[in-house]
């Protein structure tokens, strides 16, 4: 059997790409097209797809993040009882991995849509109630529920009412009334 062996090549031909007459202009206009078939499906889905129309408040369960921080909290965990119906928690959260600075925090929209919470922590009061009442200020006037003297405090987006007992400082917040932060308040066990 013979092999004949192909000569080697020394050097490549430059070979020069060249571009079929007329592309530039089809891959503009193709782009062009294919964004607006993008942009008239947008508009078909945006406008005559149903959207749900609701109130943008999520419900949220919050028994069992209610049971979980009783039994670890330093403190005792304060929620609501015997709310009246419209109430929606939307917000529960328990932080106990610094013991000497958990935080509880359990918020609500009331039947007038307004937010209200209560939020409680053993740490530094000082940053605690900066952050609780949104860089709240102490008023002068002052709130009795159930025996207990609670301050006012006027923050950038929040009123709240305080209450400072040992090293637990509970602080009741939101966007409603004093008046009616006070009846919240008063619901608290």
């Amino acid at each position: 059997m013979a092999t004949e062996s192909a000569p080697a090549q020394t050097g490549t031909a430059l070979t020069k790409t060249q571009k079929r007459p007329g592309m530039a202009g089809k891959s503009v206009r193709d782009m062009i097209l294919s964004l607006l078939a993008v942009m008239a499906a947008g508009f078909v889905i945006y406008y005559f797809i149903p959207h749900s129309g609701g109130s943008g408040v999520h419900p949220v369960e919050y028994q069992a993040a209610l049971t979980s921080a009783q039994r670890a909290a330093p403190y005792q965990v304060l929620a609501p009882a015997g709310l009246p119906a419209g109430w929606n928690a939307t917000a529960v959260e328990y932080d106990g991995a610094d013991p000497q600075n958990s935080q509880w925090t359990l918020g609500f929209i009331d039947p007038a849509k307004q937010y209200v919470a209560v939020r409680q922590s053993n740490g530094p009061a000082t940053a605690f109630l900066a952050d609780a009442t949104t860089n709240g200020v102490k008023q002068t006037p002052t709130s009795t529920v159930d025996g207990k003297v609670w301050s006012h405090y006027q923050g950038d987006r929040y009123r709240a009412l305080v209450l400072e007992t040992g090293k637990v400082t509970t602080v009741v917040t939101g966007t409603e009334s004093f008046a009616n932060l006070e009846k919240f308040a008063a619901t608290l066990k």
